[in-house]
């Protein structure tokens, strides 16, 4: 990193807020070993123990305790578990030695509401329909800086009966994410194909991607809405799910433009003061993200995301291929999300903050 830049953060350090003493895991650039690290670092140990005359077993992972608090100087990251926290991944491991970000990793979208609207969090990644809203509840503070993921969400099912969407009618399906983005889109979808919710479709809602995964794969619920990479949780936890729809096909039959779940959004006050410092963030994300998306790297990814407690690398192997992975920044990132939140605004208007954002809520567009 250039010493221009690191001044330039440590000039901006008081304006930044720590986000000490929070209950949701965090993951800092100091005293974590990166996964090359921690694989060295394991066979030192086991090298030591065969030379040893003791038989103690050697640990086959290292298991750092988790810094609680932001240091001095660094941006503090912020993201729910899954496709946002595993497309950063490589760019936390790429840190895990020190340097300039913090992450903390939470179960859910909501959990990150309180911290980013109090400024607790200078990057977030979020659904992009509450990424709207938050423009709206903060007048202005907080913009969004790229689209990070696309359409992931499955209907799974326990059986062979549902192959279109008419076949939910009368039915009951299990879904999460009321009040946001799989919501709407659900609602949309079942609307666009002449079913009512609640009238046609019963639809129970759980409060995380993680409980309702575990329903499934025990085998206590029959149909569900899931975004990857809980598919493919659940499915290898029961061999008899299958992916009855694919939500991104199904939207693209009402030819509203493409589905933009994930964006990553910035603090307004860090896009306007310290440009370089976010367009720097946003190349090292841009390159994480390709990264982890490669096939080749798909391996190594899948160890880097279990690393992080983020998913089992058996389970993130089989739904990155399908997790949407995306970065899309400038002109095009406003396009696109103008598109979806336009349809989303016409179905209701309060599932965006209640108006379209003008164009100060995108961050590096092209001013006309």
């Amino acid at each position: 990193m250039k010493r221009t830049l690191l001044s330039l953060l440590m000039a901006f350090a008081l304006l930044l807020t720590a986000c000490g003493g929070r209950s949701p895991e965090t993951s800092s650039s100091e005293n974590e070993p990166s996964v090359s690290e921690e694989v060295s670092s394991q066979e030192n140990e086991k090298e030591e123990a065969t030379s040893s005359s003791e038989k103690e077993e050697t640990s086959s992972e290292s298991s750092p305790e988790p810094v609680e608090s932001q240091q001095p100087g660094q941006l503090s990251i912020a993201a729910p578990k899954g496709p946002t926290s595993m497309g950063m991944a490589q760019l936390m491991n790429n840190y895990a030695e020190g340097g300039l970000y913090h992450f903390t990793l939470v179960g859910s979208p909501d959990e990150l509401v309180s911290g980013i609207v109090q400024g607790e969090y200078d990057i977030a990644a979020v659904p992009v329909n509450l990424a709207a809203n938050l423009y709206q509840k903060t007048e202005g503070n907080i913009k969004l800086a790229a689209i990070n993921t696309l359409g992931v969400l499955y209907v799974v099912e326990a059986g062979d009966t549902v192959h279109e969407v008419a076949d939910l009618k009368d039915r009951t399906i299990y879904a999460t994410g009321k009040g946001s983005t799989p919501e709407y889109v659900l609602n949309y979808i079942l609307q666009e194909n002449g079913l009512t919710p609640g009238e046609d479709v019963t639809i129970e809602y759980k409060t995380e991607h993680a409980e309702l995964s575990s329903l499934l794969a025990a085998g206590k619920a029959d149909l569900a809405l899931l975004p990857q990479p809980y598919v493919a949780s659940a499915m290898t936890g029961n061999p008899d799910l299958r992916v009855a729809l694919d939500m991104t096909e199904e939207w693209d039959k009402t030819e509203q433009g493409q589905l933009t779940m994930g964006c990553l959004i910035v603090q307004s006050k860090l896009a306007e003061e310290s440009p370089e410092l976010l367009d720097n963030f946003l190349r090292e994300y841009r390159d994480s993200v390709n990264f982890i998306k490669d096939a080749e790297n798909l391996d190594i990814a899948a160890q880097i995301i279990e690393h992080f407690n983020i998913l089992k690398a058996d389970i993130a192997k089989q739904a990155l291929p399908q997790c949407s992975l995306t970065f899309v920044r400038g002109d095009k990132m406003k396009e696109m999300t103008e598109g979806f939140l336009q349809v989303l605004h016409g179905f209701d208007p309060k599932s965006i903050g209640g108006e379209m954002p003008d164009d100060n809520f995108y961050y590096g567009i092209t001013q006309s």
